[in-house]
């Protein structure tokens, strides 16, 4: 009887010891602790000022990393980032490496086959700009040209369909950064990319450029995998910031000249 009850006792304590491991093992995780909250992953490519680049430490910022920001705050979410390059980021959100991606991603219907968007926070449209000693004003000036694009983007689709017509030839390149570096090389003649970006550009380095006067893009969205249910809350985050100004005033600090 006595040594039942021992065996019992220490049997307890085993039980015990196992229960406040499980416990603090449980609480380690990144949304199930108490108090804690849940993380948001977000995909980004950092090389499209002013939506989303590095500042001198190192740190993202932009139009699109403080839009996320705010979004994680009222959705009650830690904001976790990560860069990537931009022909990755839909293959990101398809494979559950992230939840959601902002990055001047416009919301065209080829995307939507496999992700989900929200509503439309930005509308841009898109520009040709190129040195300005280069005599290249109008689309008929790019006839036998080299024009550059990043890999993955909307302006890369344009290019593909526009060469046919207008008579030049396409270079893709993985970034943003490296376009420009190919356009001041005089390895492009032409860089074709978003308007807000372009212009930025522009007035940066002294480039010169043109509407496209053949498209009307479709504006950005965030996406995220097809179903997610992140969309309806992001909407209605959107629709608040968009009654309220704050998509007015990110845009006043990031975008207007």
């Amino acid at each position: 009887m006595k040594k039942w009850v021992i065996s019992s006792f220490l049997l307890v304590i085993v039980i015990g010891m196992l229960a406040a491991c499980g416990t603090a093992e449980k609480s380690n995780g990144s949304s199930s602790g108490s108090g804690e909250k849940k993380i948001l992953k977000m995909a980004t490519s950092a090389d499209f000022p002013p939506f989303e680049s590095y500042d001198a430490e190192g740190n993202f910022e932009g139009f699109d990393i403080e839009l996320a920001h705010i979004i994680a705050d009222e959705l009650g979410y830690e904001l976790q980032i990560e860069d990537m390059q931009f022909d990755g980021l839909i293959g990101a959100l398809q494979s559950g490496r992230v939840d959601m991606v902002l990055s001047g991603m416009s919301a065209d219907e080829k995307r939507k086959e496999n992700v989900d968007f929200s509503m439309e926070y930005h509308r841009s449209g898109e520009m040709f700009i190129s040195q300005p000693d280069a005599g290249i004003d109008k689309i008929d000036d790019l006839q036998g040209k080299v024009v550059g694009v990043q890999l993955g983007t909307i302006q890369e689709e344009g290019a593909d369909e526009l060469s046919e017509q207008y008579g030049f030839e396409v270079k893709k390149v993985d970034n943003a950064t490296i376009l420009i570096q190919e356009l001041v090389s005089g390895r492009i003649d032409v860089a074709y990319m978003d308007k807000t970006v372009a212009t930025g550009y522009i007035k940066a380095q002294g480039f010169v450029g043109f509407d496209d006067p053949t498209t009307s893009s479709p504006g950005m969205g965030i996406a995220f995998p097809k179903g997610s249910e992140l969309v309806d809350d992001v909407n209605k985050v959107l629709e608040e910031l968009k009654a309220n100004g704050k998509i007015a005033e990110l845009e006043e600090k990031w975008i207007k000249e």
